[in-house]
């Protein structure tokens, strides 16, 4: 009786799918015990009995189940819809702030950014994404504040502080001094950035080129040569104080020219107007006797840092690409704000162009009325053959960040109107004061600066040959101007100063650099090299690279010939060079008589080779890049997508085919799959046929030959037929 109860109980713990059957398991109607047989009969069936399976719905808090897709086709895709209709306002864009792949994807960037390497998508702790998950419904429900200095909803991977514990001199210290950007501060920065960057790239103007996906101050220099070959006079402005800042509702206002979504204006907004923490600036003090500093021990995970070679990298940029603009909590968003609020100015000076264009029939260049034209000649565009007196009226324009170049081809006086009109933009727009010292009129024979390089213009007689009726060559001496593109000596000594390689201006002399005093050889000439490698492809599209590069290497190389001078007291560079060689590749520590030969020691692995200094003559420096450079040119990614959004067009697919049809030609799919259909139609099945051959009697190997010889005339005649309608189809 206990037994039964006990299974009773067992059995009151399941789900049948009716009662009736639980009663009878163990009873009958009667309320009898069942027989031994019967009773087994009974458990057997209650222990085997499996519940229905009920599936659950996908819990909304795991962050395993919102990553359905990859943050790079979801990105991809935002690229696409917006260069499908990039005159759209965007008013959707908190859809894709929901998106978690887009969390996952800028942690892993930001994440690349701190720790120096990339994190896969499957090597994320769990814990990382659900804190990440409370970060992004944090954001999306307005309780993220920028520049939280303790309250943090996720932290960064290198950060092992506990801030529970920390005394109140050091939480002070956190809340009254200056601090770098937060861990989760980065990340929502990053996700607006995805978010905003396709939106704003497919409107932006064609003109800059500053802070922008494929294109370079290499780029900016490309398009000078290529596009302003025939200007006379240029407009010169340094509107680089707007990357300062600006005021908070001008910015708004610019953004929601095309984004309408009000949480993704409310975050950048308040990132704008939420005060920066900063330590005040104390006089400077009296320099004392430094003391003894403990030497700081790396962690195993952490890079060796190589600050001489970063300094000489980022110490050489030019003027014009040295300030980065960074308003408020913005962080990376802040340049794309700049080129948001600078693509007015962009629009209006377009504007200023297209009525300013007015061509002469007269003039060799530029004389359609579109103004479509090629400019000269299409393989030599920085040579513009000489013309009669009316010449075509024309303007161009490119902006580096906040650096402003136009060109004019017509009077003077048409250049200072339009410095005029500029002036009174600016100040109305950006209320920025401007006057003629700031925005100067420079004639080309002065020669113009601008990115380290001096826009130029030499008269050339070049030799012009062209065929004449009946075929004949006539070679005839022309005359014309030259634009040249010319590195400036004067900034390369002036970056060098900068970086203590060098004094003096007219007779620039080495300074040794004793910031590399305790590297080793191969170390230092390592350092050197990578130098060397940065001014070669700086000075790529400079007329005179060869010069400047062997400058840059004999003023680097006498710097080294002094610093191993006083290392290894050599006296002078004359005997650093007599045991060093040319270009300081021959081991300088080494003497003779108390150690191996050097080749030896190299061979054996107990010493490191030393490569020597790269250019060390003229010969060796690489010729200028004159590559040709298209007129209406566009990044890689920009016409992959163009490409790609046109090919996706049903109406121009329908067009092709039309097109195809109607002038007879055949596509190499249609070609493919008539080779293929021909083949499987007129194939005779071979081992079909030996099959047969092995199994019949002589008598039917006759008869099987004779179909099969009937059969093969058969196919032939097709084969044919098939090859007579393919060149049909090809004709």
């Amino acid at each position: 009786m206990h037994r039964r109860l006990a299974i009773f109980a067992y059995s009151r713990s399941f789900h049948f799918p009716t009662t009736r059957v639980t009663g009878t398991l163990l009873y009958t109607s009667a309320a009898r015990p069942l027989n031994q047989k019967s009773f087994a009969l009974a458990l057997c069936r209650l222990l085997s009995y499996t519940p229905p399976h009920h599936r659950r719905p996908p819990d909304p808090d795991d962050p395993s189940n919102l990553m359905r897709e990859d943050g790079v086709s979801v990105c991809s895709r935002m690229w696409i819809e917006n260069f499908r209709e990039p005159d759209k306002t965007v008013t959707n864009l908190t859809s894709y702030l929901r998106r978690f792949e887009l969390w996952v994807l800028a942690y892993q960037k930001v994440c690349a950014d701190e720790i120096g390497t990339y994190v896969p998508r499957s090597a994320i702790q769990r814990s990382a994404l659900e804190d990440l998950l409370v970060l992004r419904n944090a954001v999306l429900d307005g309780r993220f504040k920028w520049g939280a200095r303790l309250d943090f909803f996720i932290k960064s991977p290198k950060d092992k502080t506990d801030y529970a514990s920390l005394s109140k001199r050091k939480i002070k210290a956190i809340l009254t001094t200056t601090q770098p950007a937060a861990f989760q501060d980065k990340i929502v920065q990053e996700v607006l950035f995805l978010i905003l960057e396709p939106v704003y790239e497919s409107r932006f103007s064609q003109k800059s080129f500053a802070f922008r996906p494929g294109r370079t101050a290499h780029t900016v220099l490309r398009v000078i040569r290529r596009s302003f070959a025939g200007y006379l006079w240029y407009l010169k402005g340094d509107l680089s104080t707007v990357l300062d800042g600006m005021k908070d509702s001008f910015v708004i206002g610019a953004l929601m020219r095309d984004v309408r979504d009000k949480k993704i204006v409310d975050l950048v907004k308040s990132a704008l107007t939420t005060p920066v923490i900063k330590t005040a600036v104390e006089p400077p003090k009296k320099k004392t006797k430094r003391k003894h500093q403990k030497k700081r021990v790396l962690a195993e995970d952490e890079p060796k840092p190589d600050p001489y070679w970063l300094d000489t990298f980022f110490g050489f940029a030019p003027e014009e690409a040295e300030k980065q603009p960074s308003w408020g909590h913005c962080g990376i968003l802040s340049p794309l704000l700049a080129n948001i609020c600078l693509d007015e100015l962009d629009r209006w000076v377009e504007g200023k162009i297209k009525d300013y264009y007015s061509p002469s029939k007269s003039d060799v260049i530029w004389n359609n009325p579109e103004g479509e034209a090629e400019q000269g000649n299409t393989s030599w565009p920085e040579f513009v053959p000489t013309s009669g007196p009316d010449k075509t009226r024309k303007m161009d324009y490119v902006r580096y960040g906040g650096h402003i170049l136009i060109g004019v081809r017509g009077p003077r006086a048409d250049a200072a109107t339009l410095r005029k009109q500029l002036v009174e933009f600016v100040d109305q727009k950006y209320m920025l004061k401007l006057d003629n010292d700031s925005l100067p009129i420079e004639h080309i024979t002065k020669g113009i600066m601008f990115l380290d390089h001096v826009l130029c213009r030499r008269v050339v007689y070049p030799t012009l040959r062209y065929t004449a009726t009946g075929g004949k060559i006539i070679s005839e001496k022309g005359v014309g101007t030259l634009l040249s593109v010319t590195a400036s000596l004067k900034q390369c000594i002036k970056q060098f100063r900068k970086l203590q390689f060098l004094k003096g201006d007219r007779d620039p002399d080495p300074q040794p650099c004793f910031r590399m005093f305790h590297a080793t050889q191969a170390h230092t000439n390592a350092q050197m090299n990578k130098f060397l490698s940065t001014m070669v492809e700086w000075y790529r599209y400079a007329d005179n690279r060869k010069k400047i590069v062997n400058f840059c290497s004999y003023i680097l190389r006498g710097s080294l010939a002094k610093l191993y001078a006083a290392k290894y007291k050599l006296r002078s560079r004359a005997k650093v060079y007599k045991i060093g060689a040319r270009n300081l590749s021959r081991p300088l520590k080494e003497k003779k008589g108390s150690s191996p030969e050097y080749h030896n020691l190299l061979r054996m692995g107990l010493v490191e080779s030393i490569d020597g200094l790269q250019y060390t003559r003229m010969s060796l420096v690489p010729e200028t890049d004159y590559s040709p450079f298209p007129n209406n040119w566009r990044p890689d990614h920009e016409k992959a997508l163009l490409e790609f959004i046109s090919l996706d067009d049903p109406q121009r697919l329908e067009d092709q085919r039309s097109l195809i049809s109607e002038q007879g030609l055949i596509s190499p799919q249609d070609y493919i799959s008539m080779l293929v259909w021909n083949y499987k139609r007129n194939a005779l099945p071979l081992d079909h046929q030996l099959s047969i051959a092995s199994t019949v009697s002589n008598t039917e190997k006759e008869q099987t030959l004779l179909s099969g010889t009937e059969d093969q005339a058969s196919t032939e005649e097709q084969m044919e037929h098939g090859t007579t309608r393919l060149m049909a189809a090809q004709m």
